[in-house]
């Protein structure tokens, strides 16, 4: 079992506004120097996008952002209503749409989607490291960017 600290829960509105408030929230909460910042906060904007795009919850329907804190990687669920469909990976990659869950399988560490009767989970995660320590590194236990990663889905 992976132990970690809940760095927070955001509840959304599904509309399109909603984007924007959970790119700014992942910032809050992982903080400008955080090594998976740019990477987290573009996976969860286009989760985010599909929940509101595609699931029950667009036009004002519920969407939750969860962050934690791994210590080595960033566990990010969204939690939508559901749908008829389940998501997919797109087969066009030159399509204007359809990407987001290409880049979660290409930028995240593992991911994958839950769903039963209360609505659909899209999780992922994106790996870090911190810093090693040592005797005159103000900065140490501080993360820092692995600079590898390993597509595809859950384990």
């Amino acid at each position: 079992m992976t132990t970690g600290s809940l760095l927070g829960v955001l509840d959304l509105i599904g509309s399109p506004e909603s984007v924007s408030r959970a790119r700014a929230y992942v910032r809050e909460k992982l903080g400008d120097e955080h090594p998976a910042l740019d990477d987290v906060t573009l996976l969860v904007s286009e989760v985010v996008t599909n929940a509101i795009v595609h699931s029950d919850s667009k036009n004002g329907g519920n969407v939750m952002l969860a962050l934690a804190d791994c210590h080595d990687f960033i566990h990010v669920d969204v939690v939508d209503a559901g749908g008829e469909t389940a998501p997919r990976l797109g087969g066009d990659t030159s399509a204007e749409s359809g990407r987001g869950l290409l880049l979660v399988q290409t930028l995240s560490h593992r991911w994958d989607v839950h769903e039963d009767d209360a609505g659909r989970t899209v999780w992922f995660e994106v790996r870090y490291q911190r810093r090693k320590c040592s005797d005159d590194d103000s900065s140490a236990g501080r993360p820092i960017s692995i600079g590898t990663r390993r597509s595809g889905n859950a384990p």
